[in-house]
């Protein structure tokens, strides 16, 4: 993990980082005039972690932090969220029951990372794993849009993604990859036992390595004029069909 400074921005992201990293922030600002409920709530925490306050004025605070910060944001100095292949391992040693991974293969856009995250922490994903390079990786955007679940969902960078998954099916995990061509559906598939859901680019879908390493391809059935759903979208989908297979009857 790598320290570095980074803008948190809106009501869930800055609730869930005190939530989880108090420690972490260096200077917390809310927007002058701000007292609603959810903003007492954020001044209620601050509070309990010892942590000061700075107003700023609405003018000051679309300056530095662009115009969806909800009137609150905070700075922070420490370790980024994201872990590495060998924490995965670590984590994936741990767990005492099968895990549900999500591999997003080179998702650029941090609204669909944003979102990706969001719906994997309610669906009660182990982890989420992301490539290095031509991915998006934790920023502003994508923790406003993931409303705190940025601080909830282990995020892990990987340099290799072919690599990282051939060592997950070394550990008996599924890879099943979704894509538009697969001739098997989602609900053809069975979703239970160590898997991990592998999902493709906004644009190209998955790379031709990433689909090597795939165990089985399935499709999302599509009953309207369009061929596809949006990545997030499509992430939900899947992602709650493997819930659905996987709770008890």
């Amino acid at each position: 993990m790598e320290s570095k400074q980074e803008k948190i921005i809106g009501i869930h992201a800055v609730t869930e980082l005190l939530n989880q990293r108090p420690e972490a922030v260096r200077q917390l600002l809310i927007q002058t005039g701000r007292s609603d409920k959810r903003v007492s709530a954020i001044k209620d925490l601050a509070a309990k972690s010892g942590l000061e306050i700075e107003a700023m004025s609405k003018e000051q605070m679309d300056k530095r932090f662009g115009g969806v910060h909800q009137g609150v944001a905070a700075i922070t100095q420490g370790e980024s969220k994201s872990m590495s292949e060998k924490q995965l391992a670590s984590l994936l040693d741990g767990l005492d029951h099968d895990p549900l991974l999500l591999v997003l293969d080179g998702v650029t856009d941090p609204h669909n990372l944003g979102a990706c995250l969001r719906t994997a922490d309610a669906a009660g994903v182990d982890a989420v794993i992301i490539p290095k390079d031509k991915s998006v990786g934790l920023n502003a955007t994508v923790r406003k849009v993931a409303s705190g679940a940025a601080e909830t969902v282990n995020l892990v960078s990987v340099s290799n993604l072919a690599r990282c998954l051939d060592s997950l099916k070394e550990r008996g995990i599924w890879i099943i990859g979704a894509t538009d061509e697969a001739e098997k559906t989602l609900f053809q598939q069975a979703l239970t036992g160590a898997i991990a859901l592998v999902m493709g680019s906004e644009g190209s879908g998955m790379r031709r390595l990433t689909r090597e390493s795939c165990d089985h391809l399935v499709s999302i059935p599509m009953a309207g004029q369009l061929s596809s759903l949006n990545v997030s979208v499509a992430t939900g989908v899947c992602l709650y069909e493997a819930q659905r297979q996987r709770s008890p009857q």
